[in-house]
């Protein structure tokens, strides 16, 4: 009985969305027109913005990474999805379901400290212009992204590790899209409390963490806004400032009802549209939300466009 136990912690099956032949043709195109926009969105952020010196400043150094951990978000979940819309029987193996929670992990968290450097970046660049240059150093940029990186990179590290000491002997269907951490508390044959628990202390704590230094940082920013005596940079700050504060909102709103609201890991009904908005909508939209409203990477774009048609031209 034992071994039969342990064979089944080798592979699960993903229930994904539907098994309507009608449908699924449909979703595929959906989710691969998604996938393809996000990709090429987020990753040709990250090239115009290595290829332009004049983007080489903390606030698109920021955005560059977040690009980047949006594209690793979406290269963690879309191709399994797109891949089980025909699969016949939606198979992941054990080792396969770790490496997706871990690098979906990694990027999540990585992506909550970026969000909370933009926004304590752009208080300093509103609320203190003058002292901007200074305060905001390369040097503190780049120790800012590394302890992203490093925070990101230790949460995914502890969570996988601790999924080790949990054993799966009855169902193992996963009712999601991608092989997250709730579902498989909800197939564990030992208890998950100490999973749990420590899912709570630590994401608990950088979410509010990150929340509340996006919160504050905003909080001075339309304070100064308000401040402003000319109509037009202030509606244009506040504009910006607004669109950048919706994205945050989503996406700290999906991942808070995800994994710290009451009864999280016992409730499994609105796991998925829940977090297809923080997987899919979100890396979808933030390419566009912080990059098509900034006139600089619009003309950066120009001039690299312009440059490319010139150069065939004279080829």
């Amino acid at each position: 009985m034992t071994e039969d136990n342990h064979s089944l912690t080798t592979e699960f099956i993903l229930i994904g969305f539907t098994y309507n032949p009608k449908l699924k043709s449909l979703l595929f195109l959906v989710f691969f027109a998604i996938y393809l926009i996000t990709m090429v969105g987020n990753l040709g952020l990250v090239a115009l913005i290595i290829m332009d010196h004049r983007l080489h400043t903390p606030m698109y150094i920021f955005l560059g990474n977040l690009a980047l951990m949006d594209s690793c978000c979406s290269c963690t979940i879309t191709p399994k999805v797109l891949k089980n819309f025909f699969s016949e029987d939606r198979i992941i193996s054990f080792k396969e379901c770790i490496a997706q929670f871990y690098f979906l992990c990694f990027a999540e968290t990585t992506v909550c400290f970026l969000l909370a450097a933009m926004a304590f970046d752009r208080y300093l660049a509103i609320c203190s212009p003058l002292q901007y240059h200074s305060r905001m150093s390369k040097k503190l940029c780049i120790q800012m992204i590394a302890g992203a990186f490093i925070a990101g990179n230790l949460q995914a590290m502890i969570h996988v590790g601790f999924l080790f000491r949990l054993t799966f002997c009855g169902s193992h269907e996963i009712n999601h899209f991608f092989c997250d951490v709730l579902p498989l508390f909800r197939l564990s044959c030992v208890d998950p409390f100490i999973n749990e628990l420590v899912m709570l202390i630590i994401s608990g704590s950088i979410q509010t963490f990150t929340i509340t230094t996006v919160l504050i940082s905003y909080l001075y920013i339309l304070f100064t806004i308000f401040k402003m005596k000319s109509k037009g940079g202030s509606g244009k700050a506040l504009s910006t400032c607004a669109s950048h504060f919706l994205s945050v909102s989503i996406y700290y709103g999906s991942i808070l009802f995800m994994y710290v609201r009451p009864n999280t890991f016992k409730e499994g009904s609105n796991d998925i549209p829940v977090a297809v908005s923080y997987t899919v909508v979100i890396p979808l939209l933030n390419p566009f939300i912080y990059s098509l409203r900034n006139k600089e990477v619009i003309n950066v774009l120009k001039r690299t466009l312009r440059k490319n048609k010139s150069h065939n031209i004279l080829k």
